[in-house]
């Protein structure tokens, strides 16, 4: 058979070869990412329980702990128990949460127990071993800083995927077999009684501290957990809801739905817009109803979350 002739019948065979080759290796490329993802997962989340645990650490030891001020949660209970006792904090954070990760691992799952046992763990080492500086005497500042810092360390642990304070977890499970209760409705009452508790045993000005302590400590947390995106749902109700619309898809890159409603009192057919946008919109948004409609009537209200859709501005994306 001539050379040409045999490379020709030979190709094929090679194609099939290299098609064959491929295909046996893609399996082993998309295990090869997904175990890379996995590992890049686990080592943001273990920076992130990290930096929360030195957060946290400066905002007792270098802030509260030399003040008397005490947090909420957990924490506060686990504070004014050292107070009480004269014994470490890094002994009963760990002990006082124990009960609570126990549940967390009944309930969430082994993985976030174990996360949450690791960062409080390390919480109490850090405060054992660890040394701060007592950055400041005076109390608003020691309040207001120390929860600050507090407030972040706990939200980087939860985006971390772990908890600081078992307070949430009680207060999920409680409101889990509760219809009359939800979540907040439990940590304000057992903060209520934890504070009223700090009153008598540290006193009325320590106790008034540390409440402002935990105000600081909750609204960091709120923003760790957040920040500027958090989302508000907008409702605009105009004559001119076609420019409306037109203009903030166009300018901010945002979605609108249209809703078809129906004047209570004129009887007219309505077009109602819904958007969502950051708390950093809102005033664009306003102003270009504004601008197109001065009678339209705009509510807005908050969201816990928003996914899907153009829930991202392009500048957001982009970033």
């Amino acid at each position: 058979m001539p050379d040409d002739t045999r490379r020709c019948a030979m190709a094929p065979r090679a194609v099939r070869l290299t098609t064959h080759a491929a295909a046996a290796g893609a399996p082993r490329r998309r295990r090869y990412d997904w175990q890379m993802t996995r590992l890049t997962h686990v080592v943001v989340r273990t920076l992130l329980i990290a930096a929360g645990v030195m957060l946290a650490g400066m905002g007792l030891k270098g802030f509260l702990l030399s003040s008397n001020f005490i947090d909420g949660g957990v924490t506060g209970v686990s504070m004014l128990l050292a107070k009480i006792t004269g014994r470490p904090l890094a002994i009963f954070l760990p002990a006082v949460n124990l009960p609570f990760v126990v549940m967390a691992f009944r309930q969430m799952g082994a993985a976030f127990a174990i996360r949450s046992t690791a960062g409080i763990g390390s919480l109490a080492l850090v405060l054992a071993f660890v040394p701060f500086p007592d950055v400041t005497p005076d109390p608003v500042l020691t309040a207001v800083f120390g929860g600050l810092f507090l407030g972040a360390g706990i939200g980087l642990a939860i985006r971390g995927g772990a908890v600081l304070d078992g307070t949430e977890i009680a207060a999920l499970l409680i409101s889990r077999r509760s219809a009359m209760l939800r979540v907040g409705d439990v940590i304000l009452a057992f903060n209520v009684v934890l504070f009223l508790a700090a009153m008598a045993i540290l006193g009325v000005e320590p106790a008034l501290y540390s409440i402002l302590t935990y105000a600081a400590a909750a609204k960091t947390l709120d923003f760790v957990l957040h920040g500027i995106d958090e989302f508000t749902a907008i409702t605009i109700v105009s004559n001119a809801s076609a420019v409306i619309r037109d203009r903030i898809t166009r300018e901010l890159g945002r979605g609108v739905t249209v809703l078809k409603g129906l004047g209570g009192i004129s009887g007219t057919d309505q077009q109602i817009l819904y958007c969502v946008v950051t708390r950093l919109e809102i005033g664009k948004v306003t102003g270009i109803v504004r601008e197109s409609d001065a009678d339209a009537f705009v509510t807005m209200h908050g969201l816990y979350a928003a996914e899907g859709g153009r829930t991202r501005s392009r500048a957001l994306q982009a970033w």
